[in-house]
């Protein structure tokens, strides 16, 4: 899972009395995971060594690097210090990383560490494709409320992220990591791999411009988070047809584009 147990000391007061107790909190780990492709490394991430593959894929697609068609091998090889997950790409998808190298080493919270082209870091996504897809307020809470059943990790450190894919009926997948981008691309990589009808991407952190990037590349048209999204994030949604629902809470939440998507009960049923 990635978690170890790490000595600590707790102080705490009771009835005006201090005292102070020795035990072991569970922490996550992080391991520098490389990120390679073609014998070359792209990004270097602090993050949970788990579901590395998915998060290969994930991130291969979330960061234009390449569809999963174009993506022939992967393979996970275990260093001292790290570990390198080396992904092989048809020679198109090689062509294309070759326009744009972007090397990323830097903490779990950076969306942008190491771009060196504004322009990159700010590209042009097409807009999600127009769908079918509703939901009623009764299951946007719902999404929202089934979250803690999937976050294992979280449960034993307090310290994860986790990105999650909700489809009427429940959650379809749910993936966690010390950060909340790799958390997303992990469950990108798992949804592009597996057959999934439509739905929405369920977050538990705030919601930046590079998290609508990646769920714009995702597709989905969705996107519910338990945190606050920032204004350019709200902008970006907009142009790119995602609704944003934010503040998320089992018995409230607040809506900040493409009001369409969430339906009265009635209507839903129709």
């Amino acid at each position: 899972m990635g978690a170890k147990p790490v000595p600590r000391l707790f102080f705490g007061a009771r009835d005006g009395t201090e005292t102070i107790e020795q035990g072991n909190r569970t922490l996550p780990q992080e391991f520098a995971v490389a990120l390679s492709f073609n014998g070359t490394t792209q990004a270097v991430m602090m993050a949970t060594p788990a579901d590395l593959v998915d998060f290969a894929y994930g991130f291969a697609l979330t960061e234009g690097i390449a569809r999963p068609h174009e993506v022939e091998e992967i393979t996970v090889v275990e260093g001292e210090r790290g570990i390198d997950v080396q992904s092989w790409l048809v020679p198109e998808a090689e062509a294309r990383l070759a326009k744009r190298r972007r090397t990323m080493a830097g903490p779990v919270g950076c969306g942008l560490c190491g771009i060196d082209s504004i322009n990159e870091a700010l590209r042009e996504l097409p807009p999600v494709a127009p769908s079918p897809f509703r939901m009623t307020p009764a299951e946007v809470r719902e999404a929202i409320a089934a979250l803690p059943a999937h976050q294992p990790l979280h449960d034993v450190t307090r310290a994860a992220h986790c990105a999650a894919y909700w489809v009427p009926g429940g959650l379809f997948a749910a993936r966690e990591d010390v950060g909340r981008h790799n958390a997303l691309d992990k469950l990108a990589g798992h949804l592009i791999r597996h057959d999934h009808p439509e739905g929405a991407v369920v977050l538990t952190s705030r919601v930046s411009t590079d998290m609508v990037q990646k769920v714009a590349a995702i597709g989905a048209g969705m996107l519910i988070a338990v945190s606050a999204p920032t204004a350019d994030a709200v902008a970006l949604a907009d142009h790119l047809g995602i609704t944003v629902i934010a503040l998320t809470r089992p018995e409230r939440f607040e809506l900040f584009t493409h009001s369409d998507r969430i339906v009265t009960e009635q209507s839903h049923a129709n």
